[in-house]
């Protein structure tokens, strides 16, 4: 399927690692141009590696919790790179400790999951809305999880925070359709990122060492206990659902959780 993006602009923050990474080298293999912010520095490396494409990059070092950074990148991509017809944002981060109940956590826990993953993706749509506005086009896509519509006792901080990205994204989508602006969330099922493998480490400390399955073991009884298809999903899969998303195969699809997951979560 000919996706058409050619010659379009994406941003996709949080783009240095994992999922973003693997989303900003499909928009380039796409033909079209991309911009990526994070933290990390290897953002610049991932711009090169989608400039191979033949495609414009841009690369800068940012923190989604730092507005004015962000509203900072956002004008010199429009002015650097050209305008932004598609904004992705794959932040997310977790509490680095294990629910199972809740108060096996502290409230101190909750504050720093929330700035990155919630006020991220406010600042993000915040920095980048105006011309997009402006020019009545373009789409947002959002990072939530399958944690965040199931209530998931895994990371109670990180469901929380994915459950209120839901919230932001359907209001977004309300806000900008009069302006021919599009917003959707994507919610990744069970994807090999090293948050799953963080997961897995602190689900399975409390087990005797002889006993403890190894990484790919817990990952296979897991989603075969979960998802009726049985299978992790790959980030290629989830890359390829959110350039899709972007393009105008989905001119009607606006203010929708798509569900990547293998079959794990169902709305009856």
């Amino acid at each position: 399927m000919n996706l058409e993006l050619a010659g379009q602009n994406a941003v996709v923050v949080g783009g240095a690692n994992g999922m973003g990474r693997m989303i900003a080298k499909t928009f380039a293999a796409e033909g079209a141009g991309v911009a990526l912010l994070d933290r990390d520095p290897v953002v610049d490396e991932v711009a090169q590696e989608a400039a191979s494409h033949g495609v414009d990059t841009f690369s800068q070092q940012v923190d989604v919790t730092d507005f004015a950074a962000l509203q900072t990148a956002a004008a010199r991509i429009e002015n650097e790179l050209g305008p932004v017809r598609h904004v992705v944002f794959t932040v997310g981060i977790d509490s680095g400790k294990g629910g199972y109940p809740f108060w096996n956590l502290e409230p101190s826990d909750w504050p720093r999951v929330h700035e990155v993953n919630v006020l991220g993706a406010v600042n993000t749509a915040h920095a980048f809305y105006e011309p997009m506005i402006a020019r009545r086009q373009g789409t947002f896509l959002f990072f939530s999880s399958v944690s965040g519509q199931i209530g998931s006792q895994t990371d109670p901080p990180y469901s929380v925070s994915k459950a209120a990205v839901l919230s932001f994204m359907q209001i977004a989508a309300k806000d900008f359709a009069a302006y021919n602006i599009r917003a959707n969330a994507i919610c990744p099922g069970m994807v090999d990122t090293p948050l799953q493998r963080r997961i897995h480490k602190f689900s399975t400390a409390d087990l005797p060492e002889d006993e403890r399955p190894t990484y790919e073991d817990w990952c296979t009884e897991k989603i075969g206990s979960l998802a009726v298809l049985g299978r992790l999903v790959s980030q290629e899969e989830i890359a390829s659902t959110v350039v899709f998303l972007a393009s105008e195969h989905a001119r009607n699809i606006t203010g929708q959780a798509i569900n990547v997951d293998s079959g794990w979560v169902m709305h009856w």
